[in-house]
């Protein structure tokens, strides 16, 4: 491994967009197990099925159905 490396000629990463974001949200632990279940079916860590799931919702711009009693 060398002491020191020359990063002057270094490009960005384009794909930096489109990482992921970090944050703290609070879910209820009915939701968090009903969608780990779903991840040990498929195959797919839990985070990554909400995120999923929350981006569908998002393209098709669903919108809940609420009403406050």
């Amino acid at each position: 491994m060398r002491e020191e490396y020359d990063f002057s000629n270094a490009a960005k990463n384009p794909y930096a967009p489109r990482l992921k974001k970090q944050i703290t949200i609070r879910l209820d632990e009915e939701s968090v197990n009903y969608f780990k279940s779903i991840s040990e079916t498929v195959g797919i860590p839990y985070q990554s099925l909400i995120n999923l799931y929350l981006r569908d919702c998002a393209a098709s711009q669903r919108k809940l159905n609420l009403k406050w009693k």
